[in-house]
């Protein structure tokens, strides 16, 4: 599992016909403060999220373990939108308080 933040959208009208109905969006992977970390991420969306939004991936094999991506050709695969997080006592980022 592994924390990014979504920063954007990628619209391919040409595509392998198993990807047809899934959104991909582009990811900014975080460090535990919240700090963009490496390098940008393409990723399947399995759960609705959204531009601004902190969410958990899944990179390799286990990015086809969700319902939506279960025998298609995902390498990295979003499955979860953070309300919160806390690291030694402290909150690190609560999505209510996010501007």
């Amino acid at each position: 599992m592994l924390l990014a933040k979504v920063i954007g959208t990628v619209v391919a009208s040409a595509k392998s016909a198993r990807t047809d109905g899934l959104k991909m969006l582009i990811l900014q992977p975080l460090d535990l403060e919240g700090s963009p970390k490496g390098s940008y991420v393409v990723a399947f969306d399995a759960v609705g999220a959204g531009d601004g939004e902190v969410v958990l991936y899944a990179a390799g094999s286990s990015a086809r373990q969700t319902p939506a991506t279960d025998g298609r050709p995902a390498d990295a695969t979003i499955f979860a939108i953070v309300d919160t997080w806390e690291v030694g006592g402290f909150v690190k980022y609560d999505k209510s308080a996010a501007g």
